[in-house]
């Protein structure tokens, strides 16, 4: 991770909204300064028609198949969702405090979300914020104004993981209007069962989910050799575990809990991201938005 960015990733400096806002344009003007800034580089780029080539045009917008019929060279256009809406939602449940190199998943997820609103205010879309847990959800809701992205940014900063993830009062959460993008960030854990229904019932055939899912190197590898005690964040369980006896099989079972997750969400037509918490966000996004456009093409 750069050294720079690294050093502002601090919880003393995400949850502060002059902190957040921070990181959040380093982000971003970092990944735009290597982009050519007359072009979108946002979620909400689609493929509208074709035009004849002319000098000038990138090359990798041609379409050869189209060469192939025709013999002629087209140019894909496409246009920019300017009515587009982006719902941030992120799972506030306790089990989002769990860190690795001190950085918690619920610190790494408001880095994410603000660099995320940051590029969306740039683009000119409205965009709003939920934080979501048993007990509630605390929500800044969509507006075009300017002070919308500090008023986000205070909530997201002032924002505390705790309770657990459990059936709530979500039912404005699946109240859409127009074309939204709604992207979803959690651990995944969920004892009561109903967070794939909670992320099913958010898709609609007018919207997009992505849903980003944030894990730790050690959840993934169990890699520290010895007998160890870890406790659930949630229930307050703890469990003795011999690592180097159980490591083969622990992995293996993650692979698989991983492969379940994507499959129910491509089933539903949802796109899925795991998050490695030691992983650049700034990288992250370039990979995501590039792969986005990738998809598109």
């Amino acid at each position: 991770m750069d050294r720079r960015l690294k050093e502002l990733l601090r919880p003393e400096v995400i949850n502060t909204m002059d902190g957040l806002e921070l990181v959040a344009r380093i982000i971003v003007e970092g990944f735009m300064s290597g982009s050519n800034k007359s072009q979108s580089v946002g979620v909400g780029q689609e493929f509208s028609q074709y035009r004849n080539y002319e000098p000038g045009d990138d090359l990798r917008q041609l379409d050869w198949k189209m060469y192939a019929r025709s013999e002629r060279y087209f140019v894909k256009q496409a246009d920019i969702e300017t009515n587009i809406t982006v719902k941030f939602l992120i799972d506030a449940s306790r089990s989002m405090t769990y860190a690795e190199e001190g950085l918690a998943k619920f610190d790494y997820a408001k880095v994410l979300t603000a660099a995320l609103a940051y590029l969306a205010r740039k683009q000119g879309d409205t965009f709003a914020l939920y934080t979501i847990n048993n007990e509630g959800v605390s929500a800044v809701h969509p507006r075009f104004e300017q002070q919308q992205f500090m008023r986000f940014l205070h909530t997201l900063a002032a924002s505390q993981a705790s309770g657990s993830w459990r059936k709530t009062d979500v039912e404005q959460l699946f109240i859409h209007h127009g074309k939204e993008l709604l992207v979803f960030m959690s651990d995944m854990y969920d004892d009561a069962g109903d967070l794939f229904q909670f992320i099913g019932r958010l898709k609609t055939p007018r919207n997009e989910v992505i849903v980003f899912h944030l894990i730790g190197h050690m959840e993934m590898a169990l890699d520290r050799a010895g007998s160890f005690t870890f406790k659930d964040l949630e229930s307050g369980e703890t469990l003795r575990v011999d690592t180097a006896a159980q490591q083969k099989e622990y992995t293996e079972r993650v692979k698989q809990w991983i492969a379940k997750i994507r499959n129910v969400l491509l089933e539903k037509n949802i796109s899925y991201y795991t998050i490695a918490m030691d992983e650049n966000p700034g990288q992250m996004l370039r990979d995501f938005l590039r792969s986005r456009k990738l998809l598109m093409r």
